[in-house]
């Protein structure tokens, strides 16, 4: 059995990680899933959360945010095609805030069901990523 895995993690902006790990935790849309050499292959999407590298095994060495994407996993990988991605350390919780009441004021204003949902899922990503910091 192998004890490292490649963990990749990729933005439409740019690469974020690209390296062996020891485990990585994903905030999977039926749950978190922990992810270790070897583990059996898997797709699934992404909901708005906190990616935990781990280096190992124990000792988290990363943490980032992603709003939502994919992730593929077989035994000796794990990628992450995330919609955006934002080491939780970076997060300016008063932005973050803001964000969260201007999309509220937005979506009081909305007509439309297709804009209704596309803000209420905003939202959604934002409260998670201001809970990413603590809060």
């Amino acid at each position: 059995m192998a004890d490292r895995l490649q963990f990749e993690l990729v933005s439409p902006e740019r690469l974020l990680i690209s390296r062996e790990v020891g485990m990585v935790v994903v905030p999977g849309a039926e749950g978190d899933f922990g992810v270790l050499p070897d583990h059996a292959p898997l797709i699934s999407t992404v909901r708005p959360g906190v990616i935990d590298v781990y280096d190992d095994g124990a000792t988290i060495s990363d943490r980032i945010f992603v709003s939502g994407g994919f992730a593929e996993v077989t035994g000796e990988r794990c990628t992450v095609l995330a919609e955006q991605a934002t080491p939780v350390k970076e997060i300016d919780r008063a932005a973050t805030q803001a964000q969260i009441e201007s999309l509220h004021r937005d979506l009081a204003q909305a007509g439309e069901d297709g804009a209704r949902e596309h803000l209420a899922a905003q939202i959604e990503a934002a409260e998670a990523k201001l809970a990413a910091t603590g809060g």
